[in-house]
């Protein structure tokens, strides 16, 4: 039996989940990039789509990462009130509060959607962040697929 115990741990441990991050060209990329310049230590399984801004976010974008093999997805962009389309990222906390509940019909838990707001100047935040899901995830383990052949990133 410890034996059973101790290879699910090894396992556990070995799995390196693969993170999709949909950031914001003006802030969380910049702060991404602030953490690569500054030599900032985090875990390499965050593969990052940038786009103009995270009100540019289409549902589908995730629901399309998590079929091709995400284990979680972090969508991230400008601060409230800083975004610089005016209002973009309001509308984004609108849509992924309801898109939150709607996750559900899918059989993907919502704990695997991760939001943040990460400004240019914050790299440290950036890898902290990073790093934090990263663990959550391993832990939670590989996201099941519905379909046992949906391809990996």
């Amino acid at each position: 039996m410890a034996q059973t115990e101790t290879k699910t741990a090894e396992a556990a441990a070995a799995f390196q989940p693969r993170i999709v991050a949909f950031v914001c060209n003006w802030c969380t990329y910049a702060g991404a990039d602030l953490a690569g310049t500054s030599r900032l230590r985090y875990p390499p399984n965050v593969r990052i789509i940038k786009l103009p801004c995270t009100g540019r976010i289409d549902p589908l974008f995730i629901l399309k990462a998590f079929e091709g093999g995400a284990d979680a997805v972090l969508v991230s962009g400008c601060h409230p009130g800083d975004c610089h389309y005016t209002s973009g990222n309001y509308h984004a906390r609108r849509r992924w509060a309801l898109f939150r509940r709607l996750l559900d019909l899918t059989g993907i838990d919502e704990r695997r959607l991760f939001f943040s707001w990460v400004s240019a100047a914050e790299g440290q935040k950036f890898a902290d962040l990073v790093a934090d899901i990263t663990e959550k995830v391993r832990a939670a383990g590989p996201l099941e697929p519905a379909n046992p052949a949906r391809r990996r990133l």
